[in-house]
This record gives C-alpha cells, sequence and structure tokens, in this order.
C-alpha cells in the first residue's frame, strides 16, 4: 500500500500497531492461563511439592507468569508512550528485572539438580530435598535482586529529589542516566551470562556421558534424553540471550524512537515469550507425573486418582 495521504498513512499505520498489540495480547493471555494450571497441579500432589525438581519447575512458573505481566505492562505503556511517575516506573522495574534473572538461575539450578540425580544418584536424596530447595530459591533471589540494587545505588546517586515527581517513559533504559552506568549493568549482566553458561554446560555434558553410557544399547531412550536436554539448553540460551536485548534496545533508542519500539517488540516476542512457553512444554506437558496430574485435575476423571496416592 502507499501512504499518499496523511490520513491514509496514519491509520495504516495504527492499524499495524493494533495488529501487533493484539497479537502480544493474545500470546500472554494463553502462556498465563497454561502457567496457572500447571501451578494449580503443582498443589494437588504431595509428591510435587516435597520434591527439589517441582519445587524449582514451580518457581520458574511464578517468576515466568509475574515477569510476563509486568513487562506486558510495561511494554504496552511504552508502546503507546504513556508516561508513568518515575517511583512507579522504579517499582515495576525492580520486579521486572528482579524475574528476569529468577528464571534463567532457577534453570541452572534445575541443571545441577539433574546433575546429581544422574551422576550422584547415591547422595541425590540427601543433597535434593525440599528444604535445600527452598534454601536455594532464597539464594537464586537473592542473586537476582544484586544487579537491580547495583543500578539503584547509582541511580539514587545521581539524581535530585524532584526526579520522583516527574512522569516518565518507564524503561530500565530510562533509570541510566550516563553512559558509564550502562557499562556496570552491562558487566554484572555478562557476568551472570558466563557463569550460567560455564553450569549449565559442565552438568549437561556430564548428564550426556552418563546418560548414554547407563542407556547401551537403549537407543530410543538415549534420544529421549537428549532431545529433553536440546530444548532445555535451548530455553536457557533464549533467556540468557535475554540479558543482552536491554543493551540492543539502549543503542537503538539513541537512533530512532520507532525503531526501538518495532525492536523492542520482536525482542519481547523472541526472548521473552518464546522461552517462557518452553518451560511448560519440557517440564510439565513432557513430564508423564505432571501430565496425568494435570489431566486428573482438568477433567476430574475419578480413574487417574488411584495412580498419585502416596
Amino acid at each position: 500500500m502507499s501512504n499518499n495521504t496523511s490520513v491514509v498513512g496514519g491509520k495504516i499505520s495504527m492499524r499495524k500497531m493494533n495488529d501487533q498489540v493484539i497479537i502480544v495480547q493474545i500470546l500472554v493471555g494463553i502462556f498465563l492461563c497454561i502457567n496457572s494450571m500447571l501451578i494449580a497441579t503443582f498443589f494437588t500432589k504431595e509428591i510435587f511439592y516435597t520434591n527439589m525438581r517441582y519445587i524449582l519447575f514451580v518457581t520458574t512458573l511464578f517468576s515466568d507468569s509475574v515477569y510476563l505481566i509486568i513487562s506486558n505492562l510495561l511494554l504496552n505503556l511504552s508502546y503507546f508512550a504513556v508516561p508513568v511517575q518515575s517511583w512507579s516506573c522504579i517499582f515495576f522495574c525492580l520486579l521486572s528485572s528482579l524475574c528476569n534473572y529468577v528464571t534463567p538461575l532457577t534453570l541452572t539450578a534445575m541443571s545441577l539438580e539433574r546433575y546429581v540425580a544422574v551422576c550422584m544418584p547415591l547422595r541425590h536424596a540427601e543433597l535434593c530435598t525440599a528444604g535445600r530447595a527452598l534454601q536455594g530459591i532464597l539464594i537464586i533471589h537473592s542473586l537476582s535482586i544484586i544487579p537491580y540494587i547495583v543500578v539503584l545505588i547509582i541511580f539514587f546517586s545521581s539524581v535530585t529529589f524532584s526526579f520522583f515527581t516527574q512522569h516518565i517513559i518507564c524503561s530500565v533504559d530510562a533509570l541510566i542516566l550516563h553512559r558509564w552506568q550502562g557499562h556496570v549493568r552491562s558487566a554484572i549482566s555478562q557476568f551472570y551470562f558466563l557463569i550460567m553458561c560455564i553450569l549449565i554446560a559442565f552438568s549437561y555434558v556430564q548428564i550426556i556421558k552418563v546418560a548414554k553410557a547407563a542407556s547401551g544399547n537403549n537407543k530410543e531412550s538415549t534420544r529421549k534424553g537428549l532431545r529433553t536436554v536440546i530444548l532445555h539448553a535451548f530455553q536457557l540460551f533464549l533467556c540468557l540471550i535475554q540479558l543482552w536485548t536491554p543493551f540492543i534496545e539502549a543503542a537503538v533508542l539513541q537512533i530512532d524512537f520507532s525503531l526501538f519500539i518495532n525492536v523492542r517488540y520482536i525482542n519481547y516476542i523472541l526472548f521473552i515469550l518464546a522461552p517462557r512457553c518452553l518451560s511448560p512444554l519440557i517440564y510439565g506437558l513432557r513430564e508423564e507425573t505432571f501430565l496425568l496430574a494435570l489431566k486428573h485435575w482438568l477433567f476430574c476423571c475419578p480413574s487417574k486418582a488411584n495412580m498419585f496416592k502416596l
């Protein structure tokens, strides 16, 4: 189509914008519904909330759900250029940053749990208890909040009280006032990126070695394990790549605001929605015990009830 007049051009632009917003809202709604069903299923059986693997899994579901809600809100506010009070923006960015790190850190912890289960089976029951899982979650959230605390300390030292009465277009980039602040944030993210990559690579190399040796001639079992590893690694890759997207967006923002909006939309689809739809697939819908419990919870099928009695 051509933009012969500004009116036609404005209509076309507005229609494209609305289509993008509608698509995102539909996807977010679908993922939140799936996550809600899986979280409800988690609390139906004692075997789930006493097992470290499932406790870590539901932690990612909670984190992903909160992050989808907050990030979707921020995406819409920036898309429509709606200003909010700066203190509200700081609160939203705090939650967003916390959940942004919780998921990849939790997935890294799940990798280590699988490593212990496969490579040190005799110590798995001792090391991977529900109490240890709760301690791990506390450590994960503590590590997740550190990057944003550093950003906030630097930010508070650079602004006056009048800033908190202003209205701004909310994003984490709005809290980066100087280039060196962005460099500090970048260094922290890269450090997290490196440590998680090392732990994930180590865990899965060891798991694959042991799985191949244990399977022997059972090629189908080996292929199934490798498929799960590949899906899990791909999800972690997307989550870790997401740590780099703010720096891409910050660079684009200096060039053109319209381009910045389009880049943020693409990043949101590829690196926020995509990895968070893989969690239910890998650890929920593909996990037989959890899938049967989900079916029982959804359809209240009495014939399945005895399968989950402890």
